[in-house]
């Protein structure tokens, strides 16, 4: 048995968390080690009762490794440990470490250069524009984009990154057999080719509401800065916050109207210290002197935000083209333009977003698209 796989084994063995993991470990050192103990040794630990203590010394009994570790291959994903060189490094630095990242896609040494975008699942549409704007200016700009690919802000933030054609990582409080929710599924897809989507969750473990919050510390851990955008007062979005606080990362936050109670969460935080944002550019001047020096190639700077009778800085292509050359007649639905592209109504819809966040098109009431400069109108 190698490292990784004694890692693989021991994250399927129940009741051990990864506090009770850290203990093991600060006695034994390897994982390999605390498999091989005896349950009298292993119950001198701290925090290693009898019953516990059993489980792991019988270990080959009560966890089928050869089972997880096909369906591991089979599902296309690799496993990346504390040990390993893509494993994140900002998260070997909390309190709660995962011993296993089970990773969908991969992970690449810019990703430590990343930024957290939370929120609500029940969001408005100025928390949705503003989560698909700001997480956009972020990938352009050369940081990774973390999330959770829950319903609402944490989609929009992945959506943006997505558009900017970004990184973007999806932490999911599930395995990655079980993905939830299953309408993000595409979009899963989506981040798995352009970032990853990781889980410390065995494959099939369901989700269950014991393990969002739990893998919140993830999401609040794996970069220098977490920025919530739109959050109620009893958000999990508030959660990960103080987790991400007593990781000693920076907390940003988007105001919000103060008669919804949407944004009670944000505006409370910014009462409480939280960083007030209101562009791209307040973060990312200030995690200038957080993060180590960018490669030349790379800006930490947030793209402009043109006014609507300028071109767009970014030249159109492909898929765009055709959008563009439809809408010069005029005002088009999305099945108006679907028909006369001939895209599918996912990829027109893709497009769509990002040629909006890109300012080439401006979006309208009843889910009709104009250009920006509204030609044809």
């Amino acid at each position: 048995m190698n490292r990784t796989e004694a890692c693989i084994a021991l994250n399927l063995i129940p009741q051990l968390g990864p506090v009770r993991l850290r203990k093991l470990l600060e006695v034994f050192a390897e994982p390999e080690r605390i498999l091989g103990a005896r349950a009298s040794q292993l119950k001198t630990v701290e925090g290693i009762g009898p019953e516990l203590a059993e489980s792991l010394s019988k270990w080959e009994d009560r966890v089928d490794l050869a089972a997880e570790l096909r369906a591991i291959n089979a599902f296309g994903a690799h496993v990346t440990t504390p040990w390993a060189d893509d494993y994140p490094r900002h998260l070997r630095e909390i309190y709660n470490p995962p011993i296993v990242l089970h990773v969908w896609g991969n992970l690449m040494e810019r990703d430590n250069r990343a930024a957290a975008v939370v929120g609500s699942r029940k969001c408005s549409p100025y928390g949705l524009e503003c989560a698909r704007k700001l997480s956009f200016q972020l990938a352009y700009a050369g940081l990774t984009v973390v999330s959770g690919l829950a319903r609402g802000i944490d989609t929009a933030a992945h959506q943006g990154a997505l558009a900017a054609k970004g990184r973007t990582i999806a932490v999911l409080g599930s395995g990655l057999n079980d993905l939830y929710p299953q309408e993000n599924l595409a979009l899963a897809e989506k981040i798995a080719a352009q970032g990853a989507v990781v889980s410390e969750y065995p494959m099939a473990m369901p989700p269950s509401t014991v393990n969002f919050p739990y893998r919140n510390r993830i999401v609040a851990g794996w970069g220098q800065g977490l920025l919530v955008i739109e959050a109620g007062l009893k958000s999990g979005a508030l959660i990960t916050a103080n987790q991400a606080i007593e990781h000693g990362r920076t907390v940003y936050a988007v105001p919000g109207p103060i008669d919804r109670a949407t944004s009670a969460g944000t505006n409370q935080l910014i009462r409480q210290g939280a960083q007030l944002v209101t562009s791209a550019a307040d973060l990312l001047d200030d995690l200038q002197t957080l993060l180590p020096p960018d490669p030349p190639h790379r800006r930490h700077t947030a793209p402009p935000s043109p006014a609507p009778s300028t071109p767009s800085p970014i030249e159109a292509s492909g898929d765009e083209k055709l959008l563009l050359e439809a809408l010069s007649t005029g005002e088009l639905t999305i099945d108006e333009l679907v028909g006369k592209t001939g895209l599918g109504a996912s990829q027109a819809s893709a497009t769509l977003l990002q040629m909006e966040l890109m300012h080439l098109i401006q979006a309208l009431p009843g889910q009709r698209f104009r250009t920006r400069t509204g030609q044809g109108s």
